[in-house]
């Protein structure tokens, strides 16, 4: 006899707005919180720097294990729609710890990203308004400061107003950001001198090193910048409720950002390379751009604009993935409930968009103020980011196999993405730890025993809660009502 299950008269997370948002907007999700516009302007450089003419090898090898890494998550975007993203997913292999686990390493790697755009608006977006007012550094900060304040508030009203809305202004804005640099990237290759580079795979030294001439070590360097250029692809996953045919959408969306995001970044470095010079150009928005580009002084300013509107596109998108993370949680029982409340009208997690945005953009401001150099609050945040989400795609692709083995569709070519993607991201977070300084080992600590912590706080007071991680949209009897005979 087959068995009827049960249906909810209510969705756990019920609240959200199910079922409204267009596929252009879930792709736009993902593809705005990779910022390709600003990581196609900057990462090049840094993995030529590490990598040589060998940087197209550590972008390639960086998509190969990211494409791994999206394989895994969507072996569940097609199976279930949850607000909660991959902790959610998470939850359905690995079970609460797992679950727990993955739920840190989130809302550590999204609360850093989100400070990261801040960071990289204010000090591209400063930098850009002292050169053009002939300023000096404490006017660059100032502005700098200044435009935190402003996209702050931009983006909680944007991220409250709803997805919809937030889809169409990140979609615009990246467009028209990435289409800045790629302006910017062909007169920088069409107006520099005529040169010989080297062969490509070789390495900064005469001829490479390695095998073939390949610099390999320099390549394996290249690959953690490389890399950290995709963190958030994934992003989209966190909108399954609100997304129109999530089963579809949402696993094309997370797979197209990969592909495209390596596309731009390979053309990127490849134009970067053919340009003479290119490997030894600095990094910083003051001093990249005009000594690159002959005359054409404005491609100073259309890049830093591009990054700019970029990083502030990412900070929206990421401010959306984190608050319906918390949204997922507070449903659960483990966040405070009052982050579990939607706007009447809106119906967007309003509470945890007012209660988050605020810290990033404290954290920013009140380094700035303290005279940390922009550059010293940026390299940190991305370090901290990138290594939440690593960890955050490890767990997912530990828990994928177990997930279909659960549910009777386990398949041996899961077994080895999983195996390759597991094997490759605990070897990239190895080095990154061994190569780490003195201040990210502490910040690193210090999160680690929060993190344990917490487990310990809320498997004592919130047992009941921890076990039920992982909630999902479900169909309820008013979807089985609304979908019969009228």
């Amino acid at each position: 006899m087959t068995r009827i299950p049960v249906l909810r008269s209510r969705s756990p997370v019920a609240g959200l707005r199910r079922r409204s948002l267009r596929p252009p907007g879930v792709f736009a999700q993902s593809v705005a919180t990779t910022a390709p516009a600003g990581a196609m302007a900057s990462t090049p450089l840094l993995v030529i720097a590490a990598a040589g003419n060998g940087a197209l090898w550590s972008f390639a090898i960086a998509a190969v294990l990211v494409g791994l890494v999206a394989a895994c998550i969507t072996v569940f975007a097609r199976r279930m729609a949850a607000a909660g993203g991959l902790y959610s997913f998470t939850a359905q292999g690995l079970g609460p710890g797992g679950a727990y686990a993955c739920a840190v390493a989130m809302v550590v790697g999204y609360g850093m990203l989100v400070a990261v755009t801040f960071a990289g608006a204010s000090w591209y977006g400063g930098a850009l308004v002292a050169r053009l007012a002939g300023g000096s550094d404490a006017l660059a900060a100032g502005a700098g400061v200044a435009l935190v304040v402003v996209l702050a508030v931009t983006v909680a009203v944007c991220a409250v107003r709803g997805v919809r809305l937030a889809g169409r202004v990140m979609l615009v804005i990246e467009a028209v950001s990435i289409g800045l640099i790629l302006v910017v990237l062909v007169a920088l290759a069409l107006t520099t001198a005529p040169g010989t580079p080297a062969p490509v795979g070789a390495g900064p030294g005469p001829g490479g090193s390695g095998l073939g001439g390949l610099d390999l070590g320099g390549i394996a360097v290249g690959v953690l910048p490389a890399l950290a250029a995709f963190i958030g692809f994934d992003s989209a996953a966190s909108l399954g409720v609100e997304a129109r045919r999530p089963f579809a959408s949402i696993p094309r969306a997370i797979t197209a950002t990969a592909a495209v995001a390596a596309v731009l970044y390979l053309v990127a470095t490849l134009v970067q390379l053919a340009t003479p010079g290119g490997a030894g150009r600095a990094t910083s928005p003051t001093s990249g751009a005009p000594a690159t580009v002959g005359d054409l002084n404005w491609a100073s300013v259309l890049m830093d604009v591009g990054i700019v509107a970029s990083f502030g596109a990412c900070a929206l998108a990421a401010v959306n993935t984190l608050v319906r993370v918390l949204f997922s949680l507070a449903r659960e029982g483990v966040a405070p409930a009052a982050l579990g409340r939607t706007h009447r009208r809106h119906l967007t997690p309003a509470v945890a968009v007012w209660v988050t945005v605020p810290v990033p953009a404290a954290v920013v401001v009140v380094g700035t103020a303290a005279g940390v150099a922009p550059a010293t609050v940026f390299g940190g945040l991305v370090a901290v980011a990138t290594l939440g989400f690593l960890a955050a795609y490890l767990l997912v692709c530990l828990a994928a196999p177990r997930f279909l083995a659960r549910i009777g569709e386990l398949t041996g070519g899961v077994v080895v993405v999983s195996v390759l993607a597991s094997a490759a991201l605990v070897a990239t977070v190895v080095v990154v730890v061994v190569h780490a300084s003195t201040g990210l080992l502490i910040t690193l600590a210090g999160l680690l025993v929060l993190g344990v912590g917490g487990w310990f706080v809320l498997r004592r007071r919130r047992g009941p809660a921890l076990q039920g991680m992982g909630v999902y949209d479900e169909t309820t009897t008013a979807d089985v009502l609304a979908a019969g005979p009228r």
